[in-house]
């Protein structure tokens, strides 16, 4: 039990790549104050978890009047983490947007920390894992989100930009090993199934 909850987690922790992400944070909010930076971060996670959660209720249940199986499910979203890591790995420079009033809702709440890999990743853990585990992995991974860029000046300051930079492409090697590990299960998932069929 308490193996499958410390096994979601590290999914969830390497689709956000949130190492990957502060250099982005420090960019979209380089005029803000701390208060008001401290201000984006708790508007950034929880706009991203309640998105997540959202997500994991709403997907279920159009998935299921779709008739995608689990199998399915495991096979497109390992393919589309797998094109995520790799263009993140050969296209580092992600495009951002001017800040405004609502940047901690777009683009950092949504799509820098929740966007596909995150939802897709979360959707698999309840199929994984359950329900239980991939809830409380979304609520610690906010919670480090929520601490670490918080400590975004500190944090960049201590390990560099360079540093940011190669925590984020390991991430990125992890997240495609992750997506060809869901494609290999969901085809063996068809395979058994149509074995036993």
């Amino acid at each position: 039990m308490v193996k499958n909850y410390v096994l979601a987690i590290i999914p969830i922790f390497v689709a956000i790549d949130i190492f990957g992400l502060l250099p982005i944070f420090m960019s979209l909010t380089p005029s803000y104050t701390e208060g008001e930076r401290r201000g984006v971060v708790r508007q950034s996670t929880l706009t991203a978890f309640l998105v997540s959660v959202s997500f994991i209720v709403i997907g279920k249940v159009v998935f299921a009047a779709l008739g995608i199986t689990i199998p399915d499910f495991q096979i497109a979203g390992g393919v589309l983490l797998l094109i995520l890591s790799i263009n993140d790995i050969i296209y580092p420079n992600r495009p951002t947007r001017v800040p405004s009033g609502s940047v901690g809702i777009v683009p950092i709440g949504i799509p820098l920390i929740t966007g596909p890999a995150v939802l897709t990743t979360s959707l698999l853990i309840i199929d994984l894992y359950g329900i239980g585990p991939a809830l409380v992995s979304l609520a610690l991974n906010m919670g480090i989100v929520y601490i670490v860029l918080r400590s975004a000046s500190a944090v960049v300051r201590l390990i560099g930009e360079g540093g940011t930079m190669a925590i984020g492409k390991v991430a990125s090697i992890l997240l495609a090993s992750i997506g060809v590990m869901l494609v290999r299960m969901g085809i063996q998932s068809i395979l058994l199934h149509s074995v036993v069929r």
